[in-house]
């Protein structure tokens, strides 16, 4: 009997153990067009270099394998945030295609790199589908939730339905301030444990705040002054041991009542396009 090759994605939930995952290093001839995308100000491009090393550091220290994307997404910023172009699905990565127009050309960037590194791609979305990955939680091992909004739409969700195996369940998003701002699922919630989510709840669903009680599933709210500095936006390195952005107190005392392990990373520059911990990452491999 040969020796099985070791597996190299699949993330069943949130919360296991962060074994492997992908980032992509900001490009500075990229940053200039921060005014088109919507970042709130200019990044310094040594510093969101230097705060990105060190992310990714943190990230090989707390056992993951860090691979980087290497295709560039040419006068892109938000490339830097892997998460949002693509799905690690149990049948491969499905492509995804972002609502934000001038992200259009991410998820095949996104895609090349994952054949590099050994994920197969499942399938990807065609238009009218929209979907980026902010918008995709996965509950538990059958459970994904999809937040309908201005990033992604219905005709988003029925192809994730057709494309992967998972029971998808859809929530209507706030308008909150419109069009020109993310409101992404995961700025209103992110998983911590099978039993626990940090989340700000005046904004979120009824049906989701019901679904979650449901299940048993207890929440750690984020205070009103915290939302906005991505208190709810928080990347499980494990069940109960989380990856914050440095700030936030009232949110990280909240997190240790819970029994969270709480790790901080330095990222007022990366987060100048409202992007954090699980906007930065795409999880490959998630497993005990």
């Amino acid at each position: 009997m040969g020796i099985a090759e070791p597996k190299l994605h699949g993330c069943p939930s949130m919360t296991a153990p962060l074994r492997r995952v992908l980032l992509r290093a900001p490009r500075e001839d990229d940053l200039r067009f921060w005014r088109e995308y919507g970042w709130r100000a200019e990044p310094h491009p040594a510093g969101i270099a230097r705060e990105h090393e060190a992310l990714c550091e943190l990230l090989a220290g707390a056992g993951a394998e860090v691979v980087l994307g290497e295709v560039p997404v040419e006068g892109d910023p938000d490339a830097v945030y892997v998460y949002d172009p693509v799905l690690i699905a149990d049948e491969g990565a499905v492509l995804l295609r972002p609502g934000k127009d001038g992200r259009r050309a991410e998820p095949e960037a996104l895609g090349i790199d994952l054949a590099r590194v050994g994920l197969p791609v499942a399938g990807s979305l065609d238009e009218p589908a929209l979907a980026e990955g902010g918008d995709l939680i996965r509950l538990d091992e059958r459970t994904l939730l999809v937040g309908l909004g201005y990033r992604t739409n219905r005709a988003g969700a029925d192809a994730l339905a057709e494309l992967t195996s998972l029971d998808v369940v859809t929530f209507d998003l706030p308008h909150w301030r419109g069009e020109s701002e993310v409101m992404h699922l995961l700025s209103l919630l992110s998983p911590l444990a099978d039993d626990l989510v940090v989340a700000y709840p005046p904004l979120l669903p009824a049906r989701l705040t019901q679904l979650l009680a449901e299940r048993g599933i207890e929440i750690a709210a984020v205070p009103d002054e915290e939302f906005e500095s991505m208190g709810a936006n928080v990347l499980a390195l494990a069940p109960r041991v989380a990856l914050v952005v440095e700030g936030n107190p009232r949110t990280r005392r909240r997190l240790e009542r819970a029994g969270v392990e709480v790790v901080a990373y330095e990222g007022k520059e990366l987060s100048k396009g409202d992007g954090g911990p699980t906007c930065l990452t795409c999880p490959l491999l998630r497993r005990f």
